[in-house]
């Protein structure tokens, strides 16, 4: 297949994304609008998701906003029907969603604030994949992108969130091993330090700001606008051959 632009095109296609309300999530979920996706919008909280819909409409897009925490198996069960019924299919599938309620190092982590990171970060994308990965199976395609981070390949001050975050990464290369029968490609952006306010007490902190940026080759955080790129890539032919994949995009930091 020659690249061509139309190769980026995501025309016809339906895409749900996870933790789409802010940050990162919303950016890509408005993204994908641009370039000719139907867009499903979902997080906790029902208000901030409208906003965003509003937005993909008036792109001249299909959106639909549905709260569900999908690091409950209930209400990943009751996610996806709801999409299929009024939006038809699941072509494109983004799991942004994450949360780390915690600063405490690895010595003094407890077991609630681990199984509420894990139950999110891990077991709801994984669970979450697998539900929508049934549905991308009967149609006889799909694609996935997890939104893991630059934690998950060399540990930060978050601890347990940089060990979620390395869950993500290799379950992204199981389900890609295992579905790709299914021509379901699935892939991983691994954002470094990125500026929104699930991050906001890192970047704000003059400290910590200080000694990423020193390591960083780019000398700066990132906004949330600068996943977007990896996004279309990895949702859009223009990557047909591209799975199992972490593409990160962190200013050089791992380097």
């Amino acid at each position: 297949m020659s690249v061509s632009p139309e190769s980026f095109s995501l025309s016809g296609k339906v895409a749900l994304v996870t933790g789409g309300s802010r940050g990162i999530g919303k950016a890509i979920a408005i993204g994908l609008a641009k370039f000719g996706a139907d867009v499903a919008v979902t997080s906790r909280k029902l208000p901030d998701l409208e906003g965003v819909a509003e937005e993909i409409k008036r792109l001249g897009r299909r959106s639909m906003a549905v709260a569900a925490h999908v690091g409950r198996m209930d209400e990943i069960n009751n996610l996806v029907p709801q999409i299929k019924d009024k939006l038809g299919r699941i072509d494109i599938l983004v799991n942004n969603a994450a949360t780390n309620p915690t600063m405490d190092q690895a010595m003094d982590i407890e077991e609630r604030a681990w199984d509420s990171i894990m139950n999110l970060n891990l077991k709801g994308l994984f669970f979450l994949s697998q539900a929508v990965a049934r549905l991308m199976k009967e149609q006889g395609a799909g694609i996935i992108i997890n939104v893991a981070s630059v934690a998950g390949i060399t540990p930060n001050i978050l601890p347990v969130y940089s060990i979620s975050k390395a869950g993500v990464i290799m379950a992204t290369k199981v389900m890609a091993q295992q579905w790709a029968q299914y021509n379901i490609r699935v892939n991983a952006i691994a954002p470094g330090l990125t500026k929104t306010r699930f991050s906001e007490a890192l970047w704000s902190n003059p400290a910590v700001l200080q000694g990423i940026t020193e390591k960083t080759p780019l000398q700066r955080v990132a906004e949330p606008d600068e996943m977007v790129g990896a996004a279309i890539f990895l949702a859009s032919d223009a990557s047909s051959y591209v799975t199992g994949h972490v593409l990160v995009v962190d200013g050089g930091r791992t380097i």
